[in-house]
C-alpha cells in the first residue's frame, strides 16, 4: 500500500471500525472525544471532505497516516501494513478529494528576513545568530491564503511552524535529533526550549551533548529507543501534566540513565518562558 492509498481511507468509517464513534457531526465536520486522552467535552473533529483530524486539546492535525502513526505508536512501514486490511473503506464520492493535499503546504523556504518574524524570536530571547543556524523563514499556503512563519525542520522533511499568533506544521511531522558525536542527550518538547538552551550557553562553557527536539510530546515513548543509546539523558520537558507523565515514565524505567531538569525552571511552563524573565546558565551536569 503507498501513502496516497493509506490516506484515501474514509477516517470516519476507520474510527468506526476501532470503536470510536462521532458525539456528534454536523454537516462535513465529526467530532469526537479524543482517541488519545479522556475528556468531557469532544475536542477531536474529522473534515471529511478533506479526510483530515484537528485535536483542538493538543493543537495537532493530519490525514489518516499521520493519526495511525501517533496512536498505534508505529513507523510509516508499519502503519502502511495496518492500514492494507481497510483500504476497501473509501471515502464517500461527495467527500472525495485528493487525499495527498496537505493541509498547509510549504511553498518556500529561505533565510529570515522578516522584520517581525526577526521580532518575533528576539521577543523569545533567542540569540540572533543562534536562529539563523537553526530556524528559516518558510512560505507557505493553508487553504486559500499565503503566510510566513518561523520554520525548524525535523528528521522526516517537515517543518514546527512558529509566528507572532501561529503554532503548526506541515507534514510528515516527526522529532529532530543534533548529533555532536556525545555520550549525554538532552531532550526538549519544543525548538524554543532547545534553541533557550543554546543561548543560555551562548558565551560559557556548555557540557557536550546531542539534542532531542520532540516537536511533539506524542513521540517520546517511540524515541525512548533513541534516549536509552546514551549513558545520560536530561529530560527538559514541559512542567505541566503532559511533561511529568512522560518524565515519570523514564525515570520509573529507567532512574539511573533519566535525569529530570525541571527544577532549573520551577513556576514557569517550560525552559523558554523562564529563559524570557530570567535564563541564566545553571551548573554543568554530568
Amino acid at each position: 500500500m503507498t501513502i496516497k492509498e493509506a490516506n484515501a481511507i474514509d477516517m470516519v468509517s476507520y474510527l468506526s471500525v476501532k470503536g470510536f464513534e462521532p458525539a456528534k457531526s454536523k454537516g462535513i465536520n465529526y467530532w469526537y472525544y479524543s482517541p488519545f486522552r479522556q475528556e468531557s467535552e469532544p475536542s477531536f473533529k474529522v473534515n471529511r471532505r478533506r479526510n483530515q483530524w484537528y485535536d483542538f486539546g493538543e493543537g495537532e492535525g493530519g490525514n489518516l497516516l499521520d493519526f495511525i502513526l501517533r496512536f498505534e505508536n508505529a513507523s510509516i512501514s508499519e502503519a502502511l501494513k495496518l492500514l492494507e486490511q481497510h483500504k476497501h473503506l473509501q471515502a464517500p464520492d461527495a467527500y472525495n478529494v485528493p487525499a495527498d493535499t496537505p493541509v498547509i503546504e510549504i511553498l518556500s523556504v529561505h533565510e529570515i528576513s522578516s522584520p517581525s518574524l526577526i521580532r518575533y524570536y528576539q521577543s523569545r530571547r533567542i540569540a540572533t545568530d543562534i536562529a539563523s543556524q537553526y530556524l528559516q523563514e518558510v512560505r507557505y499556503k493553508n487553504g486559500e491564503k499565503t503566510y510566513y512563519a518561523l520554520g525548524f525542520k525535523n528528521d522526516a522533511g517537515g517543518y514546527e511552524l512558529r509566528a507572532p499568533y501561529f503554532k503548526g506544521s506541515s507534514h510528515p511531522k516527526s522529532s529532530t535529533l543534533i548529533k555532536n558525536q556525545a555520550d549525554a542527550l538532552a531532550v526538549f518538547e519544543g525548538f524554543f526550549d532547545f534553541l533557550s538552551y543554546l543561548t543560555i550557553y551562548q558565551n560559557q562553557p556548555a557540557p557536550l551533548r546531542d539534542f532531542l527536539v520532540l516537536n511533539s510530546t506524542s513521540f517520546f515513548e517511540r524515541q525512548l529507543p533513541i534516549m536509552q543509546a546514551y549513558e545520560r539523558a536530561h529530560l527538559y520537558l514541559d512542567n505541566d501534566k503532559t511533561g511529568t507523565k512522560c518524565t515519570t515514565l523514564a525515570l520509573e524505567k529507567y532512574p539511573q540513565q533519566f535525569i529530570d531538569e525541571r527544577s532549573l525552571y520551577v513556576g514557569y511552563k517550560d525552559l523558554n518562558e523562564w529563559h524570557k524573565y530570567i535564563g541564566t546558565a545553571p551548573k554543568p551536569a554530568a
